[in-house]
């Protein structure tokens, strides 16, 4: 029998976690099966319950390894020492390339997640909120010491995190834009708009 091969520091879990997020990414969650996912790691479908409870655990452990990297990160960048600016340009900076370099993840996450079962959809749900109040707090802060124009917070979240996700077009499309023009580019924009 075929075993799942991993990358160097990685774990079973981690390949068959990756496998179902480009499964659930290109046929969506409830059209995806056990079996097309077995088939997909070079398994039969039985041995991927030594790994895995059932295909809604994939979906709690895509959307919480996710959703959890985001809120990780921007609390370490909240917690810095750097300037407004600086701290939301390296929240951008993160989004796009998770969105870059984890997109079958995100995608799942930011789309999928309304399969949860609960408790865990409501669990999500405040990951999801907790983020969005964390960069709402943080430009808010920067209208405060005057490194913001005065706008309004919420507006400006939407914003940013709209634009980064729009990143899904690129991803589809691979226009001939490399990864650092993108990211560069995007982050120019995006704080221009919010500097004074």
């Amino acid at each position: 029998m075929a075993k799942i091969i991993t990358q160097k520091n990685g774990t079973r879990k981690d390949v068959i976690i990756q496998k179902a997020a480009a499964l659930y990414k290109s046929k969506s969650y409830t059209a995806a099966s056990m079996r097309e996912l077995a088939e997909s790691l070079g398994v039969e479908a039985p041995s991927l319950y030594n790994h895995i409870g059932s295909k809604g655990e994939l979906l709690e452990a895509i959307c919480f390894r996710t959703g959890n990297r985001f809120i990780d990160q921007v609390r370490l960048i909240s917690e810095g020492e750097e300037s407004i600016v600086q701290k939301l340009e390296a929240i951008i900076r993160f989004h796009i390339r998770m969105m870059l370099e984890n997109f079958d993840e995100v995608f799942v996450a930011n789309h999928e997640w309304k399969h949860l079962q609960e408790p865990f959809l409501s669990d999500f749900l405040n990951i999801r909120r907790t983020y969005e109040k964390s960069i709402i707090d943080l430009i808010q802060q920067g209208i405060d010491r005057g490194e913001i124009k005065p706008l309004n917070p919420y507006v400006a979240v939407l914003t940013i995190l709209s634009a980064v996700r729009g990143l899904e077009f690129w991803q589809r499309n691979k226009k001939n834009v490399s990864q650092q023009v993108l990211e560069n580019d995007m982050v120019n924009h995006l704080l221009n708009g919010l500097t004074t």
